[in-house]
């Protein structure tokens, strides 16, 4: 992990805390992000109901379980159902017989467990235009009783008022919670000649497994999941002193506080005064190295020039003094 920032990360050690502005971290045999000299990087932790506590800090672990699963309760279905659809022509509905519906489309819902199932929606025109049943099966398995949509004239989505159709319930097999599920049409039409699905959406998800770690620039930690989901881990603890110069200096990049340097000012990035972070990247030189390097030649051949002139200046002396002694 490589982070660069305006001020200090603040680092738990042994002896108490000290800061760095070295970025490079890593992760410990135990999951706590850690420094190149093994102190552990400190954060604010995460509140349950959302923000971080900036009262306390901790250390930053990588530790995380599974991401929970969520089963599938809610949904929003749009697609436009052709308004010249005829009557199937075999009664009564059954799944498995196309011509007991006129059309049927799919998606993908979960239960308690994070277990996946197909689960689709048969739509079949009645005797009466701009009516609509509409069934439902999960994995297979029909789920509660035929139900309809109506449309107006112009193709609107006229009853149920709220849009919403509530399905009976699947029990899966795996021991998981009953599935209860309500899907909202209130997106769908019946215009034109063509049965067509933009989108289906539904709230459930699968388990899932740590992917990354990502570090936003407020210095937010988050585990992001293989399902999509992540969780906050906390936020860096960023440290600025009213004299930086007068820290005293512990190894090549650890800092510690003094009477010199005044007390730590602890905050957070993108607050005033400490700036962004910004995830991998280190802090490079403040200074164009091409440039000094062609200024230290400089004072180098500058400085051989001046010692040669001594050097001649000497010789010159030396001769004059031993001519003089001759004569």
């Amino acid at each position: 992990m490589a982070i660069s920032g305006n001020g200090f990360f603040t680092l738990n050690s042994p002896s108490g805390y000290v800061y760095t502005r070295n970025g490079e971290f890593q992760e410990d045999q135990n999951g706590n992000v850690v420094s190149a000299t093994g102190q552990f990087l400190q954060v604010y932790p995460p509140l349950t109901n959302g923000g971080f506590n900036t009262g306390a800090l901790q250390n930053l672990n990588l530790n995380t379980a599974q991401s929970a699963p969520n089963a599938t309760t809610t949904g929003n279905v749009t697609l436009n159902l052709p308004s010249n659809a005829t009557v199937p022509t075999a009664a009564p509905f059954n799944p498995t017989n196309p011509a007991t519906y006129s059309q049927s489309t799919s998606t993908t819902v979960y239960d308690s467990l994070g277990n996946s199932y197909p689960a689709t929606f048969y739509f079949s025109q009645t005797a009466t235009p701009g009516l609509w049943n509409v069934d439902m099966t999960v994995n297979g398995t029909q789920v509660g009783a035929t139900q309809t949509l109506q449309y107006s004239s112009s193709g609107v989505l006229t009853a149920p008022a709220s849009g919403n159709l509530a399905f009976g319930g699947y029990n899966p097999t795996d021991g998981a919670a009953t599935m209860n599920t309500s899907f909202n049409f209130s997106n769908t039409t019946q215009y034109g000649t063509q049965f067509g699905v933009s989108a289906i959406t539904q709230n459930g998800y699968t388990t899932g497994q740590l992917s990354t770690v990502s570090v936003d620039t407020n210095g937010v930690v988050s585990a992001v999941y293989t399902n999509g989901r992540s969780t906050d881990l906390g936020q860096l603890a960023i440290a600025n002193f009213p004299n930086p110069q007068g820290l005293q200096q512990l190894t090549d990049t650890n800092w510690a506080q003094t009477f010199s340097s005044g007390t730590v000012v602890q905050g957070t990035a993108g607050a005033a005064g400490f700036g962004t972070v910004q995830a991998s990247a280190l802090e490079s030189s403040n200074v164009d190295l091409t440039t000094e390097l062609v200024n230290m030649i400089t004072e180098q051949r500058a400085f051989q020039a001046n010692a040669q002139v001594i050097t001649t200046a000497d010789q010159m002396s030396q001769t004059v003094i031993g001519i003089a002694t001759n004569g």
